[in-house]
């Protein structure tokens, strides 16, 4: 995680470089170009200063995340150790059932959801009650025929 964390305060700093170099390469770009309308020449472009800004916000948040939660776990994790084996990490990551076609049926619902809220709202329609179904059949099948528990 240290390395990480080193890579988003380096991120942070290099976006924060960007937005002061993209403010000033706007400022100097507006005021010599256009010579037509110098009231509105001279300023920010607003839009790409704000974004790049907020990617150096955004690197800020999680070098801070990342770097507290390295912190508070007392030691370097087994990812972070280069003669750590597989088996060093946690194994249990949860219950997956790479045979259940239930996720490809929430998928099609969901599509024709957000199908409908492109074309039509009817579709969504159709779409809604075949989301319940996936979410219920995928909720539901270690309860029933073969793999029932």
């Amino acid at each position: 995680m240290r390395v990480n964390a080193n890579l988003f305060w380096l991120l942070a700093v290099f976006f924060a470089l960007a937005a002061v170099g993209y403010t000033v390469w706007s400022i100097l770009d507006y005021s010599t170009t256009d010579m037509i309308e110098p009231i509105t020449a001279m300023g920010v472009e607003w839009v790409g200063t704000i974004a790049i800004s907020l990617g150096a916000i955004m690197s800020l948040f999680l070098a801070f995340y990342i770097t507290i939660t390295k912190r508070a776990q007392g030691g370097e994790i087994p990812e972070d150790i280069p003669t750590a084996e597989i088996d060093d990490g946690d194994p249990e990551i949860g219950h997956f059932s790479p045979w259940s076609w239930w996720p490809m049926v929430l998928a099609f619902g969901l599509a024709l959801m957000f199908l409908g809220l492109a074309v039509g709202v009817w579709i969504a329609f159709i779409g809604g009650p075949i989301v319940l179904l996936g979410i219920i059949g995928w909720q539901y099948e270690y309860y029933r025929n073969f793999f029932a528990r």
